[in-house]
């Protein structure tokens, strides 16, 4: 999405007007990014491909492009398989793709977006790439080694999107703990930190994808002394048994991450916990499932995410054996998101009766949906509020919950 948006910008400041997933169809270009990181994934973007080069034969479109993971990883096999894209760029082709449509890439646009998001919040990439070996992830493959932007790059990119009105950002990376250390030589998250929440009129800054392994524990002194850093942490650990963590390559274990858990909890008092999982990786026994149950169960993790294992060329995992059916990862996964669901009612139960500041992010359905400080976008619980007096989109307010259910909570204004 942050790549569209780069895109998006640097085709407007060139006089090219640009809409993300316009739905009035009425353009004549279109440029598919794509997603190459799992299977799902890669036939989502495929599929997306198909359908405009359909349109194109129907004479509904004049060119077709495609740039973003896939086509880095598999621009090879895709010109022979589909030949009727006019053009296919990789991952760092930016100022490549421009030049057929005759644009400029403009340096002093960098960070410049134009953004596909509600104009109260947007995404944050301070780095590119990933230095860390996962057995399991093709990203490197696709997105080079680790590269941060500098301090001043991303402020200066924060405040342009603030002036747009922006009060809630999301920083991601493939890896946030790394930031840094190409740059600086230590990990300098922590400063960052500092500087973002500096920036007036910044009213959340929030944390996607941490390293769980030597993860900087500073960064929580910051978020503890910053009001405008959430408290809120998203950082997949993928599995909890120690043969998985080994086969992936993770770089810490069962123990290491227990502790970590709960000294992260001890700096940060009601600190949100997001997680992502892999169920069915190759070599995961029915132990290893009830290891990973028993800790969901023990740990109380508030959001959990979870993927089927998706066996990927050139990655060390490959070279392992995937004897699961897709069909038997679905019900491990299933079997245990059901452990999930029933600790996240019992956590959201505990809400009634408190009153949270959300953020109002749409009106859907004659209700409204926000968010608090422990929900990201999309991804998190929703507070539905039903309000016969109007909120705007993009404001904050105080709510008080009556309801709870499995992953949502519902309240009214105070």
């Amino acid at each position: 999405m942050v790549d569209s948006e780069a895109l998006g910008g640097q085709l407007s400041a060139n006089g090219i007007d640009v809409i993300h997933e316009n739905k009035k169809t009425d353009h004549n270009i279109v440029v598919v990014n794509t997603c190459g990181f799992i299977d799902k994934a890669k036939e989502e973007s495929v599929n997306t491909i198909l359908q405009q080069v359909e349109l194109k034969r129907r004479g509904k479109l004049d060119k077709v492009y495609v740039t973003g993971c896939l086509s880095e990883r598999y621009r090879e096999n895709l010109l022979q398989e589909i030949p009727e894209v006019d053009a296919w760029f990789g991952t760092m082709e930016l100022p490549l793709m421009l030049k057929q449509f005759d644009a400029d890439y403009k340096a002093e646009l960098v960070g410049e977006r134009l953004l596909s998001t509600p104009k109260h919040y947007a995404y944050l990439k301070i780095a590119e790439g990933c230095n860390r070996t996962c057995s399991f992830c093709a990203i490197p493959l696709m997105r080079g080694n680790h590269v941060s932007k500098t301090i001043e790059e991303v402020i200066a990119e924060a405040k342009r999107l603030v002036k747009m009105g922006v009060k809630e950002i999301m920083l991601i990376a493939q890896e946030l703990t790394y930031y840094g250390l190409d740059i600086y030589k230590k990990r300098a998250l922590p400063d960052l930190l500092k500087h973002l929440s500096d920036i007036e009129g910044l009213h959340w800054i929030r944390l996607h994808y941490a390293y769980p392994s030597k993860f900087p524990m500073e960064i929580l002194d910051v978020m503890k002394e910053r009001d405008n850093i959430c408290n809120y942490l998203d950082m997949p650990l993928q599995h909890i048994s120690d043969n998985m963590l080994k086969a992936m390559k993770r770089q810490i274990t069962r123990s290491e991450i227990t502790d970590l858990i709960a000294g992260i909890r001890d700096r940060v008092p009601g600190i949100c916990i997001r997680t992502t999982l892999i169920a069915g990786f190759p070599g995961e026994t029915r132990d290893d499932v009830e290891d990973l149950k028993q800790f969901l169960t023990d740990t109380r993790l508030d959001r959990v995410g979870i993927f089927t294992y998706s066996h990927e060329e050139n990655t060390t995992a490959y070279e392992l054996e995937d004897t699961l059916t897709s069909e038997e990862k679905e019900a491990r996964a299933q079997e245990i998101m059901e452990v999930q669901q029933e600790i996240s009612y019992e956590i959201n139960q505990e809400k009634i009766g408190n009153t949270y500041k959300v953020l109002i992010d749409k009106k859907e359905a004659g209700r409204y949906l926000a968010r608090t400080e422990f929900d990201s976008v999309e991804v998190d619980n929703e507070v539905v509020i039903h309000s016969k007096k109007p909120l705007p989109i993009g404001d904050f307010v105080n709510v008080k919950i009556t309801k709870a259910f499995d992953y949502d909570l519902e309240g009214e204004v105070i």
